[in-house]
């Protein structure tokens, strides 16, 4: 009986890795040559505004650790294309702050473009913030004295992909531009002033994979109910894929926005506490509550009930302890994207031209301590595909179990 599980799980596995090579292919192949070309009749030569340099502002919905890391790959990109000098920031003792990363930036040297100190606007994730940053920056825009703006994630999106304003903006780190509304889709942003990055089969791929690697009936999701919490947690994707594969979606929910942190970790807890002995996996997603340093106690119950784990953020949370993702180059392709994007658009493409379809290198990643907590046992054959292996996590989480 053994031998003949042994080979169930291998097959699994092998399917798995066949499964994700071909949507690699799929990914790399299906890039429209016609939008390729398009881009590149743009050139990304460094220019001054009519004499002027490019003055750059920055919108966020509140502190969030993807947001300093895709801006400060952003301005390598920009280094690599000759818009500015190389600098280095460190962002360890607050590395979801991008306020450190922007005071930097407005320090940098650069002939063409300015990082304008004071055109930098965080809600914190308050709503009554969010309503306040929107009329300001609004207003900013209007005056003429911003010519592009990064408007980082989803929150930022929505509130500056809009006729409200025609300054060029670029959305990055928005989970899903076009179910939170910031674009009328993949292909269109629906204004000429707006571009946002879309990847329309990246939460479907990552479901799918983990769905033929543990075969699982129920699956367990934690998100907030909200326009952004269901795109955070890319609900719409899940249900898809739920509905093609004929497994159960079991949800709970966890307030992300308009409560402080510590509420909303406690409440990821609470709800891990709730699926763990009624589901056989847990997909962890884009979620406030879902805080590195308090990855022991949110991963407890799904560790004692020996619940696998797929994080839909990326190679980040598997070190922490959840059991496997898909990896990805550590925001280096997308900020040369980006950086590439904001180029053409300072030569003259208006966003709207620009292609939105970018899916970047993806590798799977794993935990083989998470493995070993859960009682999962991986092949030597899946070990030699994955681009990262972890083998540790927290010991508070080790304690636990």
């Amino acid at each position: 009986m053994k031998d003949q599980s042994k080979t169930k799980q291998e097959l699994l596995v092998q399917k798995a890795i066949s499964f994700i090579l071909l949507v690699s292919v799929f990914l790399l192949l299906n890039i429209p040559l016609s939008v390729i070309a398009k881009d590149s009749k743009y050139k990304t030569t460094p220019l001054l505004n009519n004499g002027k340099k490019w003055r750059i502002g920055y919108y966020e919905g509140g502190p969030y650790i993807n947001y300093p890391a895709n801006l400060i790959t952003l301005v390598k990109g920009l280094n690599e294309l000759g818009w500015m000098g190389a600098i280095t920031i460190n962002t360890k003792k607050n590395p979801t702050d991008s306020r450190v990363v922007w005071d930097e930036l407005s320090k940098a040297k650069s002939k063409y473009i300015q990082f304008v100190p004071d055109a930098y606007w965080s809600a914190n994730w308050d709503k009554t913030v969010r309503v306040k940053n929107t009329e300001n920056a609004i207003k900013r825009l209007q005056s003429g004295d911003i010519d592009f703006m990064v408007a980082m994630g989803t929150w930022a999106g929505q509130d500056l992909a809009n006729n409200n304003h025609s300054v060029p903006t670029m959305v990055v780190s928005a989970s899903d531009p076009v179910q939170s509304n910031i674009v009328k889709s993949a292909e269109d942003s629906g204004n000429d002033h707006v571009h946002a990055k879309c990847d329309p089969t990246r939460y479907i791929n990552q479901i799918k994979l983990f769905h033929n690697m543990f075969n699982f009936k129920k699956l367990g999701i934690v998100y907030e109910n909200s326009v952004e919490g269901r795109s955070y947690a890319a609900i719409a994707d899940v249900e898809k894929v739920a509905k093609d594969r004929g497994f159960e979606i079991v949800k709970c929910e966890a307030p992300a926005s308009g409560v402080e942190e510590k509420e909303s970790v406690k409440a990821v807890i609470l709800c891990h506490e709730e699926l763990a002995p009624k589901v056989d996996a847990v997909y962890v997603t884009v979620h406030r509550g879902i805080v590195s340093e308090h990855m022991p106690e949110i991963l407890a119950p799904l560790y004692k009930h020996k619940i696998p784990t797929f994080s839909m953020r990326g190679p980040e949370e598997v070190e922490k302890g959840v059991l496997l993702s898909i990896s990805r180059d550590m925001f280096v392709s997308v900020g040369k994207y980006h950086a590439g994007i904001m180029a053409r658009i300072f030569n003259g493409a208006k966003p709207r031209e620009l292609n939105q379809i970018f899916m970047d290198p993806k590798t799977i990643v794993v935990n083989i301590k998470t493995a070993e907590i859960i009682g999962h046992v991986i092949p030597p054959a899946f070990l030699k595909v994955t681009d990262k292996v972890y083998s540790g996590v927290h010991p508070e989480v080790k304690s636990r179990n």
